[in-house]
């Protein structure tokens, strides 16, 4: 119940209070439950970078809508998926899963050979679009981890992704630009939003069961 409640409480801040920072310790504990995030196969084929230096998020500003939250907010959390499944990323995630566990199996070994043999080869576009839904199942990790924290968040996906994806100098490093994040605390006087009830369908119309 009470996570429930934390869930009610959060809504996409429009206005955050720029003087107003999330202790640091919080900003750990949400990254932290986005790096255990499951994703496909163990791959985890994104990261996140965290930007608090306020000349590049006014330049991330400009190409993002001016949104304000982006330059208001305490941290700006950008989640960044691999360009593509490459034969060294999925060596790399298996090697270090044999080395983290101190041992092998040959199921394990049979499956690293499959997805060398499929992945690689489905081009780097389809394989980028995978990697990115990776990313959102972290996204709605880091959305209820802030709620839990009671820090408040806004997901965005209304910035060019390209020119984000340069301001960061992400190509270089084989990643693109997925979504952004920005986590910190509502200016209440200020926002339109905060008051006004959160609005879902009903379970009826949201849920079926088959029984």
């Amino acid at each position: 119940m009470e996570l429930i409640q934390k869930l009610k409480w959060r809504y996409a801040t429009k206005k955050m209070n720029p003087a107003k920072a999330v202790p640091q310790d919080k900003v750990e504990r949400i990254l932290e439950a986005v790096r255990l995030a499951p994703t496909s196969s163990g791959l985890q084929p994104f990261e996140i970078i965290v930007v608090t230096n306020i000349e590049v998020r006014e330049k991330i500003k400009a190409i993002a809508w001016g949104q304000g939250q982006i330059t208001d907010c305490s941290h700006l959390l950008v989640f960044v998926a691999w360009h593509d499944y490459t034969p060294e990323r999925i060596n790399m995630m298996f090697d270090l899963t044999n080395d983290e566990r101190g041992f092998k199996t040959e199921d394990w070994e049979i499956y690293r050979n499959k997805l060398l043999s499929s992945y690689p080869q489905r081009g780097a576009e389809a394989n980028f679009q995978h990697a990115a839904k990776q990313a959102y199942i972290g996204l709605g990790i880091a959305l209820i981890a802030a709620a839990v924290e009671e820090v408040d968040s806004t997901p965005m996906e209304g910035f060019d992704p390209d020119a984000l994806d340069a301001i960061l100098n992400l190509r270089s490093r084989g990643l693109r630009s997925v979504l952004m994040l920005p986590l910190g605390y509502r200016e209440e006087g200020k926002d339109w939003l905060v008051n006004l009830k959160k609005v879902r369908r009903p379970r009826e119309k949201f849920i079926t069961e088959i029984k």
